[in-house]
């Protein structure tokens, strides 16, 4: 019988190395045998199948995938869904608030914010605060896709004044608002707010598909202050931990991995993750991921999106343009760091490899496209910025 690696089964499934590992261990591979510290795995293996909870007994237990603790707490993110089924889930829940919170996740997570704030404005008071908190975190990220910046901040500044006026201290209740807190705070890449207690207090008391967001939310974080192996540990062992597939946290820790390996010129595990975020995402659209990641993913979406899936990657950039705007008329001012608001997203994806080191060569053998091509796009980003080296472009990128 002829055998493959476990490197080899993640490049054929488009997942992590972790994972496969995980389905070795768990006998869900079969043929598949343990080799010193790794696995062999037969050559005609098939990728196992995600194990999907099954809807449990409404009086026993709360909704598949979620914690009784946290009830309206972003349900959908909160799932072990299969992809490609997420409406059919969405169609199963009761209707009432949890499932408006649900929908909304769906809509701005597929690219819709309109209909994501059409959804949760009315949610915005309710006096079941996971409901009201979910609420506002959709709400203030949709409306800097749209441009709304008045609307976003209301919702920015609702998140830090329930953190700060919280006097009850309940464990429970202030590991949902932290976690609700610092997703408000880090995607902005904005200080964390003084309020928040340590990460060791509120995380253990996450059920899994939120507690999976938090560590990328954490993982995100690290990555910004450049220590990128420690934000991929977290990644992969987030990754690892999971007994079924949550697409929503997945998706976003794929996405972070690809910003971490890009940072270490390791494209080819960059392009793993970067797949593997895709193949989640495809089924049921969720594209706003990918637009909201663009300028951190190193070019890797002209380089691997573009050229399979061209109007996907329209879609995405028409994402990119709308969520960078809004996103940086509140990053900005508030960090008084310039990101650049004045380039196209060629131009930033080739300024941002250039600040990190890479040649006209390596961009243009990466990006796919011509060495004057790159230069192009580089001189117009130098001279929009009025900067004259690449070393002064980083002032102007996410670095």
């Amino acid at each position: 019988m002829e055998y493959m690696t476990v490197y080899d089964a993640a490049q054929k499934w488009n997942t992590s190395e972790s994972l496969v590992q995980k389905y070795c261990a768990s006998g869900r591979i079969a043929g598949a045998e343990k080799f010193g510290s790794s696995w062999r795995i037969p050559v005609g293996a098939e990728k196992p199948k995600d194990q999907r909870r099954e809807q449990s007994a409404p009086e026993t237990q709360g909704k598949r995938g979620q914690s009784l603790s946290y009830p309206g707490l972003m349900p959908l993110m909160n799932t072990a869904f299969e992809p490609g089924k997420c409406l059919e889930f969405i169609d199963s829940m009761a209707d009432g608030l949890e499932k408006q919170v649900a929908l909304a996740e769906y809509y701005y997570f597929s690219g819709q914010p309109e209909k994501a704030i059409e959804q949760t404005q009315l949610l915005l008071r309710e006096s079941d605060r996971n409901i009201q908190l979910s609420a506002c975190l959709i709400y203030l990220y949709a409306n800097l896709s749209m441009g709304e910046i008045q609307r976003a901040r209301y919702a920015l500044t609702a998140v830090q004044e329930t953190l700060a006026s919280d006097t009850e201290k309940h464990p429970e209740k202030r590991a949902g608002l932290s976690f609700i807190s610092s997703a408000a705070a880090v995607l902005l890449h904005l200080p964390l707010p003084k309020e928040l207690p340590p990460t060791q207090e509120f995380l253990p008391r996450l059920p899994m598909g939120i507690r999976m967001f938090a560590l990328y939310i954490i993982a995100h974080g690290v990555y910004l202050q450049k220590d990128y192996q420690r934000s991929l540990g977290i990644i992969e062992a987030t990754l690892s931990m999971q007994t079924e597939e949550y697409p929503i946290p997945s998706i976003y820790l794929h996405l972070a991995a690809v910003m971490d390996y890009m940072s270490l010129k390791q494209v080819d595990k960059a392009k793993r993750h970067l797949l593997a975020a895709w193949e989640l995402a495809k089924p049921d659209d969720f594209i706003q991921g990918f637009g909201e990641h663009h300028g951190l993913l190193g070019g890797m979406l002209e380089a691997v999106i573009k050229p399979e899936y061209p109007e996907d990657f329209k879609r995405i950039i028409a994402i990119t343009y709308r969520f960078s705007a809004g996103w940086r008329k509140i990053h900005n001012p508030d960090t008084g760091h310039d990101v650049a608001d004045n380039l196209t997203t060629t131009e930033f994806a080739t300024s941002m490899l250039a600040a990190r080191g890479w040649t006209n060569q390596e961009i243009a053998d990466h990006m796919h496209i011509s060495l004057n091509t790159v230069k192009y796009h580089i001189t117009n980003a130098m001279q929009k910025l009025s900067v004259k080296n690449r070393q002064e472009l980083k002032k102007y990128m996410l670095l």
